[in-house]
């Protein structure tokens, strides 16, 4: 059987250990911001769980979590048993959170971000934020996840679902968040990030459509990555449509 890993079982534990700390760190340091009560978005509706990037951060510590306790428990039987039962239950929930969440919407969050950044930083995150929120915690929360996102892609082979099931899950979770997302506005009359206010009905159909349809392209990014990483290996097989 080909390797789904680069390191071994208690190695690869340290490290899923060290980068779940790193983001129970980011995120307790997000939460613990000193000037929060100037920051206008946490004071209004729905406070950082209305913002895709909080919640990336959250869905990243619990991925990591995951990891941690898949590792532990692949740790602590056979191999043979690690095949079988709740070993495996774990980690084929693992592959899914990996490849249907963790992935794209990471990607999405970093790419997004930095795009509308680069072209007018007050659609997206103003001035005003950099007396607010400290650089190191910005790029903890738009620049770090991309980096630790192929480090784990690269240290573990993530088996990946029919396209179809996958990409459909995915949807389901875009449209979730943007039900919020316009749930937010209905309640409290502000949209989520600056752009959006910038925008007209239709500009605004344009821009949340075009940002939920990216989401299928990085998920077969995701994808193909994952096949380039580990075609070497022979442990990856022809994805059903």
């Amino acid at each position: 059987m080909a390797a789904s890993t680069r390191l071994g079982p208690k190695v690869l534990l340290l490290v899923h250990l060290g980068v779940f700390s790193w983001y129970l760190f980011t995120i307790w340091s997000n939460c613990s911001l000193q000037t929060a009560d100037r920051h206008p978005g946490l004071r209004s509706y729905g406070g950082r769980w209305k913002y895709l990037t909080f919640i990336n951060l959250v869905m990243h510590a619990v991925f990591f979590g995951l990891c941690v306790l898949v590792d532990a428990v692949h740790s602590a039987v056979s191999v043979n048993q690690s095949r079988s039962g709740t070993p495996l239950n774990l980690s084929r929930a693992r592959d899914f959170y990996f490849t249907v969440l963790a992935f794209p919407v990471g990607t999405f969050v970093f790419v997004s971000f930095w795009t509308l950044y680069t072209y007018d930083r007050e659609l997206v995150y103003p001035k005003l934020l950099d007396e607010i929120i400290p650089i190191w915690l910005n790029h903890a929360m738009h620049t770090v996840i991309m980096p630790l996102l192929l480090l784990q892609m690269f240290l573990q082979n993530h088996r990946y679902p029919s396209r179809t099931a996958g990409i459909f899950s995915l949807a389901v979770f875009v449209a979730l968040y943007l039900s919020w997302v316009l749930w937010v506005h209905h309640a409290s009359g502000i949209w989520v990030y600056p752009i959006m206010a910038h925008l007209s009905p239709v500009g605004l159909c344009v821009f949340l459509g075009g940002a939920s349809l990216s989401m299928a392209p990085l998920y077969l990014l995701g994808e193909k990555l994952s096949l380039m990483m580990w075609s070497s290996t022979g442990n990856q097989k022809k994805k059903k449509k």
